[in-house]
């Protein structure tokens, strides 16, 4: 595998809004998942050849440096820019390895993944949680098979997704679901997000946090219609996006209002948190004083 050079690996977040995470870390560079819908393409970030995954060089070792030299202990997480499970950390075991060093030097972890890979790191989660947060997300945004082989061709289908959720609960990690993006006019049904909410329940999701819509700019779009041609020449989705959405950055489904409050509805039924604000809360229960909570 290609290697790239770097001298950072763990940056600070921004405020904790996200999920509660005090720093970010990316291994690798590049992902090939290759989700049609991957914002990641876009060209403010930078990524030639988004598609083709490199390891950073010397990166266990930065990251040993780095959380030995902090000041301030929190949450890391890794799935920002780059799925810390492609297939080649099968064999490299990158993502393992700091995530053993996070156990080490007690920090706490937020794993985002399309991948059931992380099934193999279910001990050092566990490890982790004795003394700090974890909080694993994994997308899911359909509950067919099919169609999330199509949106997702690198990424496990979802059922396998769904039942790493439930391993990971049934172990006891704090766990639940990405529901972003959901696309428009393939997504979007009532059926769909009930769908996903009771997969959620029977995996015994903690959260879901949803997307109704998607983003879209520079070489993003192009690179996203492109593939709604090839994979739905009959529907004619390119056309029915820019009749919806013009060069919109944001593009939320059609009737959103209506298929929020459906979801809401779902999750209230199904016990299954959605707001950003009660996810952390429940994922930092037990580590922190109430009195100091974010909230």
């Amino acid at each position: 595998m290609d290697t790239v050079p770097a001298k950072k690996i763990i940056t600070p977040a921004k405020g904790g809004a996200w999920f509660g995470i005090d720093y970010n870390m990316n291994l690798y560079r590049g992902c090939c998942h290759s989700c049609i819908y991957c914002d990641s393409r876009s060209n403010c970030y930078g990524i030639e050849d988004f598609d083709k995954v490199r390891m950073k060089e010397n990166a266990i070792a930065i990251v040993r440096r780095e959380l030995s030299h902090k000041v301030k202990k929190g949450v890391v997480a890794t799935g920002a820019m780059s799925d810390p499970y492609n297939p080649f950390e099968n064999e490299l075991k990158l993502t393992r390895r700091a995530l053993e060093l996070l156990d080490e030097y007690e920090y706490g972890a937020a794993i985002a993944t399309k991948s059931d890979l992380i099934l193999r790191d279910k001990d050092i989660l566990g490890f982790i949680s004795e003394h700090s947060p974890v909080i694993c997300k994994i997308t899911v945004t359909t509950v067919d098979d099919s169609l999330s082989k199509k949106l997702e061709p690198g990424a496990p289908p979802s059922s396998r997704r769904l039942e790493a959720v439930a391993q990971l609960s049934n172990a006891g990690i704090f766990t639940g679901i990405l529901m972003m993006p959901v696309l428009p006019f393939l997504e979007d049904t009532p059926e769909n997000i009930v769908g996903i909410v009771r997969a959620a329940k029977e995996s015994g999701a903690r959260f879901i946090y949803p997307a109704l819509g998607v983003t879209l700019r520079q070489n993003q779009r192009e690179w996203y219609f492109n593939r709604l041609e090839e994979l739905f020449p009959s529907q004619r989705l390119r056309e029915r996006y820019q009749h919806q959405y013009g060069n919109r950055y944001q593009c939320a489904v059609p009737g959103a209002k209506q298929l929020w409050s459906l979801f809401c509805q779902e999750c209230d039924r199904a016990g299954i948190l959605y707001k950003m604000q009660d996810i952390i809360a429940a994922s930092r229960m037990g580590y922190e004083n109430p009195q100091l909570s974010l909230f």
